[in-house]
């Protein structure tokens, strides 16, 4: 069954998270770019708002002051607005690059830094009617909607009860002098704000982990989607095995270099080929040196015969040990028997060779377990015969 069809109850892989990130999905929180924009920017108003009005006022006045000189020189009160456009100007940049560069702040603690290309790309879905009305009746969107309603009753209500607590102060206000009032409104208003502030601050908190549950929830994954990711990231299991083949196919082909190092090369009769070596000084039991299959095995046996290491034909023995012999290892234990017995039977054919002893009356017929034997059958038992006479190597 496809994961699309299945209920995605499990917990995102980091796989999966980390795609994610790299198409640009993260948790966002508009709240907290809320907060934010209007806690810098009363921060900054409530800072800097006085030093920035005063220099204002300062250069309002000298703009703003006429001589009969001035009157008829264009350039020098052209020179003057420019000045003063100037200064507008820069406290204007500097107060927005500091609201941007903190709004991006906020967007980092929510979701963390995400540098994609990926959300600027047309999605056609997206434009689909349907989606569009899945989208609107979903439970993140009742979430923010609810959330919306919730915020604006709360700040409804705290400034309804903020007023209505200083109303009385608002009447003496009006009826004072612009330079007496200005300060007490001004002082008013920022008291209003920070308790706005405060609810924001309150919803913000509250937002963030909402938003991090909903990205979790949406990035979901099925049994299905888990066991397919699995796959695709330990490698196909066919193409594994390829390359696997290959490797050993490699190594088969590197091994021949040790064949006229061997004692003797075991043939099946040409189809497999084994080549054993065996050092009781520095080895537990003999080892497969080299070892190969076709074409390689006759190679095998060529190079043998090239440096006079004798090549016996001993078939169920040569499949046994090709199927599961390793390279550079010892023979399995369960053919140690068998294999004692062709290397005795090569050590006294080899002592023959020298004039050092009676040749062997027959080859031996080394017993083979037939569960080792791949290619068993009840006619494949058969005594070994040595190829035509080799010399062997001194």
């Amino acid at each position: 069954m496809d994961g699309s069809s299945q209920d995605r109850h499990l917990p995102a892989t980091e796989r999966k998270l980390q795609q994610a990130r790299r198409d640009g999905q993260a948790p966002r929180s508009r709240d907290l770019n809320h907060l934010m924009v209007l806690g810098a920017g009363g921060a900054l108003l409530l800072a800097f708002g006085p030093w920035v009005l005063g220099r204002m006022q300062v250069a309002m006045a000298q703009a703003l002051r006429f001589d009969a000189a001035m009157v008829g020189d264009v350039a020098a009160t052209l020179n003057r607005f420019g000045q003063l456009s100037i200064w507008g100007t820069v406290a204007s940049g500097a107060f927005g690059l500091s609201i941007a560069l903190l709004t991006a702040l906020g967007t980092i603690v929510a979701g963390g830094w995400v540098l994609s290309l990926k959300p600027l790309e047309p999605e056609f879905n997206r434009i689909s009617p349907l989606g569009g009305l899945g989208r609107l009746f979903s439970m993140q969107q009742l979430v923010d909607v609810a959330k919306l309603l919730l915020t604006a009753g709360v700040m409804l209500a705290i400034t309804y009860g903020f007023i209505a607590t200083h109303w009385q102060e608002l009447g003496h206000l009006l009826r004072q002098p612009s330079a007496a009032s200005l300060p007490h409104a001004a002082d008013w208003v920022v008291r209003g704000v920070a308790w706005l502030l405060l609810v924001v601050l309150v919803i913000a908190a509250i937002d963030v982990p909402v938003q991090r549950f909903f990205h979790k929830r949406q990035l979901r994954m099925s049994h299905d989607e888990i066991r397919r990711e699995h796959k695709e990231a330990d490698g196909n299991p066919e193409i594994k095995a390829r390359i696997r083949q290959r490797q050993r196919d490699m190594a088969h082909r590197h091994s021949l270099k040790a064949v006229p190092k061997a004692d003797l090369v075991l043939m099946n009769p040409t189809h497999y080929a084994v080549a054993l070596k065996y050092d009781d000084r520095s080895m537990a039991a003999p080892q497969v040196i080299a070892k190969g299959a076709d074409l390689l095995a006759q190679r095998i046996r060529d190079l043998a015969q090239t440096h006079q290491v004798p090549v016996v034909q001993a078939p169920a023995l040569a499949r046994a040990l090709y199927a599961h012999a390793e390279l550079n290892r010892e023979v399995p234990q369960a053919l140690y028997t068998a294999v004692a017995q062709v290397l005795a039977y090569v050590y006294r054919l080899r002592a023959a060779w020298r004039g050092q002893g009676p040749a062997p009356a027959q080859a031996p017929n080394p017993e083979v377990p037939p569960e080792l034997d791949p290619h068993h059958t009840a006619s494949s038992a058969g005594a070994p015969e040595p190829l035509s006479p080799v010399e062997g190597r001194a």
